[in-house]
């Protein structure tokens, strides 16, 4: 289970999608109410400044939960909520939009990309008066799963596609298949991604975080990308469950006050958790990164 968080008021509140017994989906919005009581973290591989909490946060009738894709954008000269999520067609899945204001009512703004695409998220404000959303389309036959920004006038009517990530390959944690984890983060230094890489292993597929920086007034410039992952499976509430080996998440805020991040995350597609880690911490590590290296092909250059 993955979920998406937000603070509309002095507490984080959560949106995510879990599976009854029956089989059947339904999605919540929750509110969290004590770090050290509801949530579980810990301390991740190759980082050593996230925080570990208490226990595992939400069981139960929890157990048979499954990733939640949506993703939350508040427009503010709109007054409202853009969500983008992921929808499912007969043709596979395929990423749309709907809007709201108390996430009481909801409007939805229907398929603005055709399948098979997801893990897309809309940045936080306009560049250049358009929209700009990340998203992961696969094709049949590709060579890969790549990380793409596309950009609109009016969130109905996409284009000036290319893909932001290459996903790498050969022995790379990040090869061949990549995708945007939680929204992008707006932070001094430029956009803050986190994103996962899914490693096929005889043991099935392994999924594992990395990040990326983005130039601040041009998304489509990559300033930084880590060579190493950063957050994997380690506890056995991330190696065991319905899907083993999976830490996904899909929400992560900010608090500029502490310069905190609190990273909501699922562990193994079985209960949710969180991780916590300083802003000024993960921006020096990414400062240490290198810089994307150009590749030519004719006619263009492209960064990996």
């Amino acid at each position: 289970m993955t979920t998406h968080a937000w603070t509309p008021t002095d507490r984080d509140r959560l949106i995510y999608r879990w599976v009854k017994f029956d089989g059947h989906k339904q999605s919540w919005v929750a509110d969290q109410l004590d770090l050290n009581q509801s949530t579980v973290s810990r301390i991740i591989d190759r980082y050593e400044r996230w925080i570990a909490h208490g226990g595992p946060a939400q069981q139960g009738a929890l157990n048979r939960a499954e990733r939640l894709r949506a993703q939350l954008w508040l427009t503010r000269e709109r007054n409202e909520w853009i969500i983008a999520y992921t929808a499912y067609s007969p043709s596979g899945p395929m990423v749309s939009l709907a809007r709201t204001k108390d996430f009481r009512s909801f409007f939805r703004l229907g398929p603005v990309m055709p399948p098979e695409d997801k893990d897309a998220a809309l940045f936080p404000r306009r560049f250049g008066g358009r929209y700009a959303m990340i998203h992961r389309p696969v094709s049949a036959g590709s060579s890969g799963a790549h990380i793409w920004l596309s950009f609109s006038p009016d969130l109905t009517h996409w284009g000036d596609h290319h893909i932001l990530l290459h996903a790498r390959r050969g022995a790379w944690w990040d090869a061949n298949r990549i995708g945007l984890s939680p929204p992008p983060l707006e932070t001094p230094e430029g956009w803050l991604l986190l994103y996962h890489g899914v490693r096929a292993t005889a043991g099935g597929c392994l999924y594992r975080l990395g990040l990326a920086l983005l130039d601040l007034e041009d998304p489509c410039r990559i300033l930084r990308r880590c060579d190493e992952w950063v957050f994997a499976p380690e506890m056995p509430y991330e190696r065991q469950g319905d899907v083993n080996g999976v830490v996904f998440p899909c929400g992560w805020i900010l608090d500029r006050d502490s310069g905190m991040i609190r990273l909501y995350y699922g562990g193994a597609d079985s209960c949710l958790a969180l991780a916590t880690a300083q802003l000024a911490d993960v921006l020096g590590y990414l400062k240490k990164c290198p810089a994307p290296r150009e590749r030519k092909r004719a006619g263009m250059a492209l960064l990996e």
